[in-house]
């Protein structure tokens, strides 16, 4: 996609990031309140999060579907050719044990498949970059940018190039920290029948998509329940990476902006 509007997502996500986390470090936020009250910390997070995103990429007259957007009908959305897809805050239960595992999600889709994605996960400072011309990159210790000062290439060549090349003896499967399903755990144990040497990672929000694109992770069985916008930036960047997101046949890749946003199971590798 265009350098200057993927650059509007990264620095949404950044934003966006920021304001999560001056809700995740005030120390006077009761993170034991129902994670659905209006005052919880995830609330007011996710809202704070949500609206820097919206307030942001709506300068691209882009269409944008998230969680929030959910009830747009099927009949408005079936006429967007691209949209974002976007989750302001990924890992609802990560963020609530204060674990860090949680993501800000912004992907690009066009005609129903992933074409950019971005993934920032505030508490580690580390930014994931994802598009189908330009390649997935990784960026470490990057809090702000400043428009005036950073570009798309300027920030590229700061970041590492994915997959990263790196040895590995085992067959590592990433899995979902919070929700593993027996179907997956079937799917665990019979591949430890297919691999001399098998680890298991277990992981929270859009982070495993991330171990895949990255090459830290050989495959992500997902057997689960999943939303459009918990994988579409993660899809854009494993696809930039060279991997791809299946059905559980593993030959047809997901698509998006469907009628029904619920995702099928799905294997990523």
């Amino acid at each position: 996609m265009d350098k200057n509007i993927l650059m509007v997502a990264i620095r949404a996500a950044i934003e966006a990031g920021a304001k999560i986390m001056s809700v995740y470090t005030d120390p006077d936020a009761d993170f034991e309140i129902e994670k659905k009250a209006d005052n919880s910390p995830l609330t007011i997070a996710d809202k704070k999060s949500h609206e820097t995103i919206s307030g942001i990429l709506s300068g691209t007259d882009i269409p944008i579907l998230s969680e929030e957007g959910k009830k747009i009908p099927y009949e408005t959305r079936r006429e967007w050719n691209e949209l974002w897809i976007v989750d302001p805050l990924d890992g609802t239960k990560e963020f609530i044990k204060k674990n860090g595992e949680f993501t800000v999600n912004i992907a690009y889709v066009k005609d129903g498949i992933p074409q950019a994605g971005v993934i920032y996960i505030p508490v580690r400072e580390e930014l994931y970059i994802g598009d189908c011309e330009y390649g997935a990159f990784k960026l470490e210790n990057i809090k702000s940018i400043s428009e005036e000062e950073e570009d798309f290439h300027s920030l590229i060549s700061r970041a590492s190039k994915l997959p990263v090349n790196e040895e590995r003896k085992d067959f590592v499967v990433v899995a979902s920290r919070s929700h593993l399903s027996a179907e997956t755990e079937e799917f665990i144990e019979k591949m430890k029948g297919l691999h001399k040497s098998i680890e298991t990672i277990s992981k929270g929000s859009s982070l495993k998509l991330c171990l895949i694109a990255e090459g830290k992770a050989d495959i992500y069985p997902r057997f689960a329940p999943t939303m459009e916008w918990d994988t579409a930036a993660g899809h854009a960047i494993i696809k930039a990476a060279g991997k791809e997101v299946y059905h559980t046949d593993e030959i047809t890749p997901l698509t998006y902006n469907k009628e029904d946003l619920l995702n099928p199971w799905f294997i990523a590798k």
